[in-house]
């Protein structure tokens, strides 16, 4: 194949852009937030099932509160009832008094009881409801930072989009006038080798594989006529000859 000098020259600008839009599409693809954001919804999916979890426990615990709540209130009202007709004398009986007596007895340990229960429910709904206070705190905070780390992705990404317009633009203009069939080898190479399919000679190495070519190489690429499109032996890829390539 052969093909204009400058032709070729101007592929390398070409090969440029075209690494440029890679490196660009790579970040896209793969913005560093994302492992950060993925660390956070995980950790927020963990608090949230934790904070669900101790709400059902601090409803449970609130209805056992206000069960024992009710039954003080209740073996009260039965005391205070007990100690009016004692009060009151409204019991003559002997055996009926003395068995109202030790039922105010029985009273009074069975509201200390309840009341030690209560307590015990208090403490407990307490811790629960602090508990989950500071996780409710630590959802407040991942969001938070959801919100910002987010921000920031969307930010980069709408950078990263300008850039590839930018130079989406650039690469029409320069390959504007170069032959289909070089164009069409180039895409076809650069498909194949990893996105590079044109690279420069330059020191007598190929810019695509690093390989130093041998005199003999270089001797063989020399005689070629300047319009002539080469190949590195190596990688197939187009080797461009410039100013700086050693012939």
């Amino acid at each position: 194949m052969r093909a204009d000098p400058f032709a070729q020259l101007q592929l390398l600008d070409v090969q440029e852009l075209d690494s440029r839009l890679d490196v660009i599409r790579a970040h896209a693809a793969n913005p560093p937030e994302n492992a950060e954001l993925a660390e956070l919804i995980e950790s927020r999916g963990q608090l949230d099932r934790d904070a669900g979890a101790l709400e059902v426990q601090v409803s449970d615990l609130a209805r056992e509160q206000s069960k024992a709540d009710a039954d003080v209130e209740h073996v009260k009202a039965r005391r205070v009832r007990d100690r009016q007709r004692l009060d009151t004398g409204a019991v003559g009986n002997p055996k009926d008094l003395e068995r109202l007596q030790h039922e105010l007895v029985a009273l009074d340990k069975r509201i200390n009881d309840l009341e030690d229960a209560e307590l015990d429910v208090m403490e407990r709904l307490e811790t629960a409801q602090k508990d989950l206070d500071q996780l409710r705190s630590r959802l407040a905070d991942v969001d938070a930072r959801l919100t910002t780390v987010t921000e920031a992705r969307d930010r980069r990404l709408a950078e990263l989009r300008e850039k590839a317009e930018t130079t989406t633009q650039d690469r029409a203009k320069r390959v504007e006038g170069l032959p289909e069939d070089l164009l069409a080898l180039y895409t076809r190479i650069r498909e194949q080798k990893g996105g590079v399919g044109a690279a420069a000679l330059r020191a007598r190495r190929c810019g695509g594989c690093s390989l130093e070519l041998n005199s003999a190489d270089l001797a063989g690429i020399a005689a070629k006529p300047a319009d002539e499109v080469v190949r590195c032996e190596e990688c197939g890829r187009i080797l461009v000859r410039t100013a700086e390539s050693g012939l």
